[in-house]
């Protein structure tokens, strides 16, 4: 009996890799199905049969993301780690890995409505994952206070959605081109404000 649908050589992988740094690069509006394919190296048959639509692909490219590139995060959630050595792991990691020429620069995560368009749903999902960072940033935020890390005054929700800030905000200033030493040098400067904040540091003035 004759075989139908993916072609012998399919590689559903490389094609899920090709579509995530298609919308990486262009976004999920500026992205026709037309590219898709042919990045994907699949006929229209195979690409319906396998993802539905557009919608489908991207789905699988942001959580093929996650599952690779956006694991720069996951020291956030690490409790074998130091809350500090956690957050400063976490944004070193996602300087490394947002300024490297071999794929789009930024973070795709953090490009948000950039790379979702004006699609409520994909831009939803990308929502639900910069939540997620920022809840594991309140929680080590937390966890650090009890540790007596952090000055038991300290707002965990203001002081996560801080962090969380300049996370993002990396993003367009890696797509901008700001070269990676920059970047890092600013994590510093964002370390020596945590270190600030240390129970009876003569560094910030109550």
């Amino acid at each position: 009996m004759a075989r139908t649908g993916r072609p012998r050589k399919f590689d559903l992988d490389s094609s899920v890799e090709a579509a995530m740094l298609l919308f990486w690069e262009s976004g999920y509006d500026a992205t026709s199905l037309a590219q898709l394919r042919a990045a994907m190296g699949l006929s229209s048959a195979s690409f319906y049969a396998t993802f539905g639509s557009k919608e489908g692909v991207f789905d699988a490219a942001v959580q093929r993301y996650i599952g690779s590139y956006g694991r720069v995060t996951l020291p956030l959630a690490a409790v074998d780690l130091e809350p500090r050595e956690a957050m400063e792991k976490t944004l070193r990691g996602s300087v490394i890995m947002q300024t490297d020429p071999a794929h789009p620069l930024g973070c795709l995560i953090g490009l948000g409505s950039l790379i979702a368009g004006a699609d409520e749903n994909r831009r939803a999902a990308l929502e639900t994952r910069r939540t997620f960072d920022r809840e594991n940033m309140a929680a080590l935020v937390e966890r650090a206070i009890a540790v007596g890390k952090l000055e038991p005054r300290t707002s965990i929700e203001a002081l996560a959605t801080m962090l969380h800030s300049f996370l993002l905000g990396l993003t367009p200033l890696a797509r901008d081109g700001v070269d990676a030493e920059t970047l890092q040098d600013s994590v510093t400067e964002m370390m020596r404000f945590w270190d600030s904040m240390y129970p009876g540091s003569e560094a910030v003035d109550r």
